[in-house]
């Protein structure tokens, strides 16, 4: 995986050292992604194009339009913006188109570790990294005297202790909305606890396990210290409830860290106190409880050449290496662009990677099962199954969708 190759050499500047080309285009560019800073800042320099239009719609329910946006012919959006998880979607439903051709006529700043390669061909890419990981409040964890955790077993003991001293009553954050967001803290634990997903060369399901009991166990002693409409609370609600000084533990994005304390209105102790450090492991394991990811952008096969030759040329504009020279920009992600030096908001994604977190599973068939984790798992959290039955709901689940996609027999 790219990200464990940048490690290895020390850096994660992937671009290279050419000047920005004058961004013109004369065809319409539209793009879908998700609305954290990083992403904003891509969009916002796509739109700095002239000559046709380039707009842009970036929400939290990206994932929930892009594939259909894509469909269509012509397709609704031009390009979408992409992790190593919801890249496959789109590869399964062919809706994105190979880009060796573009990177050959306008990727002479690219590194080939920034090509997303599948089946041989660039299929995306790759502008920053990311990675889940704690974010706490220092002055609390000095207030009680302990160190930051290092486990989720010391975030507990942790949490009890914010509680018992009366500072804080639901002092752990967590994204933990029903859906995607459960899914995903679901695998991250579940990775931690040493699980698989699929048994080895196949699309058969493996959640159903001690280490899946274990993880949502885990889980759901963690959400006992969580504000109780936690399976309401995606990224931004979290990030709220932080910035509100309700939360002082959490496991949050990397992409969100530099941003954290920025909004108005934030408390000073909120500030003063903001701290970051790696993801944490989990049941004696020595993996993060944690996943790597890449976020990039694609090109919609269902457009004209002349709208896809656009498309990349306002997208390589909008992570070109003059950026990293405006310090607001340079702290927004884990940049994987020429000139991007690591700031004290990077240290959580740099901690990820050298600690052997394993990335995303980029498989074919992992979206069917996120999907039936998002949607399965509610019930456990409130107490109304056993773990044992939310997974047998996942597999089964999980199985039915395999078999329509043809996954399964």
């Amino acid at each position: 995986m790219f990200l464990r190759s940048i490690t290895a050499a020390g850096t994660l500047a992937l671009l290279s050292t050419t000047s920005a080309f004058a961004c013109e285009i004369n065809a319409r560019v539209s793009i879908v992604g998700n609305e954290f800073p990083a992403i904003q800042t891509l969009g916002a320099e796509a739109r700095a194009c002239t000559g046709a239009p380039v707009s842009t719609n970036l929400t939290a329910d990206h994932q929930q339009i892009n594939l259909a946006g894509m469909s269509g012919n012509p397709a609704e959006y031009t390009s979408a913006v992409i992790a190593n998880s919801s890249i496959v979607a789109l590869m399964n439903e062919d809706v994105i188109r190979p880009l060796d051709d573009l990177v050959a006529k306008y990727g002479q700043g690219l590194q080939p570790t920034q090509l997303i390669t599948i089946n041989g061909q660039t299929m995306a890419v790759a502008f920053m990294a990311n990675a889940q990981h704690l974010v706490y409040r220092a002055d609390v964890l000095e207030q009680i005297g302990v160190e930051p955790p290092q486990t989720y077993e010391e975030m507990l003991e942790a949490a009890r202790m914010i509680r018992e001293q009366g500072i804080m009553q639901n002092p752990v954050g967590g994204a933990y909305a029903a859906g995607w967001n459960l899914a995903q803290e679901f695998v991250n634990m579940h990775l931690g606890y040493g699980g698989t997903f699929f048994a080895p060369g196949s699309a058969e399901p493996t959640v159903n396990s001690e280490a899946g009991v274990n993880a949502l166990n885990m889980m759901k002693a963690l959400s006992e210290y969580m504000n109780p409409d936690f399976l309401t609370h995606d990224s931004n609600a979290t990030n709220a409830e932080y910035r509100a000084g309700n939360v002082a533990l959490m496991n949050m994005w990397g992409s969100r860290a530099a941003t954290m304390t920025e909004a108005e209105g934030v408390p000073q102790e909120v500030i003063d106190g903001f701290a970051i450090a790696g993801p944490m492991t989990v049941g004696g394991g020595d993996i993060p409880a944690s996943t790597l990811w890449w976020d990039g952008w694609t090109v919609a096969k269902n457009i004209s050449d002349a709208e896809a030759e656009a498309t990349f040329i306002a997208m390589m504009n909008g992570i070109r290496p003059e950026l990293m020279s405006n310090e607001e920009v340079a702290v927004q992600a884990v940049w994987l662009i020429d000139g991007y030096e690591p700031t004290s908001a990077a240290v959580g994604v740099f901690e990820a990677a050298g600690a052997g977190t394993i990335p995303y599973p980029m498989l074919p068939y992992m979206g069917l099962m996120h999907t039936a984790l998002g949607t399965e798992l509610s019930d456990f959290m409130q107490g109304n199954e056993s773990a044992e039955q939310a997974l047998a709901d996942v597999e089964a689940a999980y199985r039915a969708a395999a078999r329509e996609a043809g996954f399964l027999n």
